[in-house]
């Protein structure tokens, strides 16, 4: 029986600017800059206002790939741990570890879980095609979510946990997940005309 084994892709960073130690690192600051930028846009939606944080979360997975991209979260999350105000809701709701362990927490544990899956489908190529995008960006929202609602229930229970943290973001998560689908593909696409 042949066995057929699939070659790590490169990330898209890493094909547009290589590897090299201070790219990552200035990709990594710029990586945590736009998590927090896209945690403070409130967009009007109903029932509830959108942010692009997620969105931001699932294309930075699939651009950076699994080291680079997890790297960048964990940045992110350490960098709310000490106390930065890099996510939504700070620092009106709070700062630093009380704020990471408060109604959001299950939240931010699936970006890095979302970031790690969509990181190594990435070096699979899912980011390449349109279909393989959308099943990569709806698998990292469902784990967001999962998790979110996971971690509420503790607290609320299940039916409260998924009205008050799963029902009002449907609208703004499949939007969000066709946007972010629809990112990488045509880059990769551009790129290959221009080589």
């Amino acid at each position: 029986m042949n066995v057929v084994v699939m070659e790590p892709r490169s990330p898209l960073t890493a094909t547009l600017f290589g590897r090299r130690a201070a790219v990552q690192a200035l990709l990594l600051v710029a990586g945590v800059l736009l998590l927090t930028v896209s945690a403070k846009i409130r967009i009007p939606l109903w029932p509830v206002p959108m942010t692009m944080q997620t969105f931001v979360v699932l294309v930075v997975a699939m651009a950076y790939g699994l080291h680079l991209g997890t790297a960048t979260l964990c940045a992110y999350l350490a960098a709310g741990a000490l106390g930065a105000p890099v996510f939504a809701g700070t620092p009106e709701q709070g700062i630093g570890v009380p704020y990471m362990l408060g109604p959001t927490g299950g939240y931010l544990l699936g970006f890095v879980l979302a970031t790690v899956l969509l990181g190594k489908l990435a070096g699979r190529g899912w980011d390449r095609k349109l279909w393989t995008s959308l099943a990569a960006m709806t698998l990292g929202h469902v784990l967001i979510l999962a998790c979110g609602v996971a971690w509420l229930a503790v607290s609320l229970g299940i039916e409260r946990a998924v009205a008050a943290g799963l029902t009002p973001f449907v609208l703004a998560t499949v939007i969000k997940t066709l946007m972010a689908a629809a990112v990488l593909p045509p880059a990769w696409t551009l790129l290959a005309r221009l080589r």
